[in-house]
Parts: structure tokens; sequence; C-alpha cells
């Protein structure tokens, strides 16, 4: 049987856990490299529901982006919903591996890359590259294929990622090409956008204040943190199916977006 260290080293084959920010969690969380894999959960967080998940469909190990565990935790009592999903995973040998700003900060088969894909952008490099390699950083900016109005540009966005609402910036011009991408929350790089020409810049989590940054030089789209990181569950599925074929694997059915909109 496959064991979780041989998936776990393939993936940072792909996305090396020192890519990671210094604040981030990556790594396995939760159960032990030598754990033979039934099977395996696709998810973008790893709530108690998706450890149920888990265990209903006779998967041991989550994969997931966002670490359930971020920050340190002082007990565990199941109060809350950290503590209740590390609980459920341990009572129930379930490995949990997080890969999250290291698989944002690859250009190839990463986080961005993937979110292009959906737009196809093209001739794509990566808005603030590592001081190390150009193939590795924060966010990515490429063209599209043809000029489009940027009224059908939104509309396209939000078709493409269910978006219920886009919040942005006051529209600055007719037509767009030039796109930066950032999944998540990423409004440190409006700046770095602005610099690179782009028309607009695609992101989550902006702060009023920092809608200001735009300073009539750019659009800035925020299109929801989930909204705009939901494709990551199938590019693990598709890096890990097209590697590993002797267990078997899920895509989460579930979204664990906590937002709702009214």
């Amino acid at each position: 049987m496959m064991k979780i260290q041989e998936v776990t080293d393939f993936l940072e084959s792909i996305a090396p856990r020192k890519l990671a920010e210094s604040y981030d969690n990556v790594g396995l969380l939760t159960g032990k490299y030598e754990q033979n894999i039934r099977g395996i959960l696709f998810s973008l967080d790893a709530t108690e529901d998706i450890v149920l998940e888990a265990i209903n469909n006779n998967c041991n190990m989550i994969i997931c982006h966002h670490p359930i565990i971020f920050s340190g935790l002082k007990k565990i009592n199941g109060y809350h919903y950290v503590e209740k999903a590390i609980i459920a995973a341990i009572k129930n040998d379930i490995a949990i591996y997080a890969i999250h700003t290291n698989l944002d900060n690859v250009l190839k088969s990463g986080v961005n890359e993937k979110i292009a894909q959906k737009i196809n952008l093209q001739n794509l490099s990566v808005l603030r590259p590592l001081a190390d390699s150009i193939n590795a950083g924060a966010g990515l900016i490429g063209h599209l294929q043809h000029e489009m109005s940027t009224d059908y540009f939104l509309k396209l966005i939000k078709s493409k990622f269910n978006c219920s609402v886009i919040r942005h910036t006051k529209i600055l011009k007719p037509t767009v090409q030039h796109i930066a991408i950032c999944g998540g929350s990423a409004a440190f790089l409006i700046k770095d956008a602005i610099m690179a020409k782009a028309d607009v810049f695609i992101t989550a989590d902006v702060k009023y204040h920092e809608f200001f940054e735009a300073n009539a030089q750019i659009t800035i789209l925020d299109i929801g943190h989930y909204e705009s990181e939901q494709f990551t569950i199938e590019l693990l599925f598709e890096l890990i199916s097209q590697k590993f074929t002797n267990f078997a694997l899920r895509k989460s059915n579930q979204s664990t977006n906590p937002i709702n909109y009214y």
C-alpha cells in the first residue's frame, strides 16, 4: 500500500515547503507519514464536517489548502471549530495535510495558474517574484487572448467563479486585456499590479481603505476568498490522480465558505 510520505513528497516536489510564508503552517497537521492510504479527500478547508465526509467515504487522508491549525492551540476541549476538527481527525486516524502559501507561490501547477486557466490568461509571469526565482512568488499577471469589454469581463468573472457579488473600484477603461490575479487575501499586491500596468487586479479580502490604493490607475475586483481559491480542490485532485492510481480519490462535495450573501 502507498504511504502518506510518498504523496507528501510528491506534492512538496511541486510546491516546496520552503516557499511557504513565515506565518504559515503547512505540512502534515495530524497523522503519521508512515500511515498507509486508503483514500484521499480534497477540500479547501478541513472543518469537522469535512473530516466526517472523509470518514463516511473511507478516506483516511485529507489534503486541504487552508491549515486548520493556523495559530497555536492552547487547549483541545471541543468547544471551538478547530478543536472539533482536530478531535474528530485524531479519534478516527485521519491524516490532515495542508498545502497553502507554498502552493500559492509557485508559477507552474500553482493556485494562481489554475485561476488563470479558468479565464484563459496567456503569457503568465509572477507578479512579485522571489529574489532567487522568477518562477516563484506572489500573484500572476498575463494577457487575455483578445481584448474584451470591461462589462463582459466582469460578467465572465462572475460566471466562472460563481460570485454572488463582485466588490470593485471604479471602472477606468471600456476594454481590458492585461490582468493580474492572486487568490486569497492579496491587497498587498495592488501596487505591484499597478507597476506591471495591469488593467485589472483580481483578488479577495480587500479592506475599505485598501480600495483607495487603486489610485485611479487600476480596477480592483474583490471576488471573495473562497470564490478565488475554490479551484484549488480541482488542482490538487488532478495532480494526485495523474501520479497515483492505487487508492481512492474524492473531491469534497461540500462548500466550506463561511460567508453567505443576502
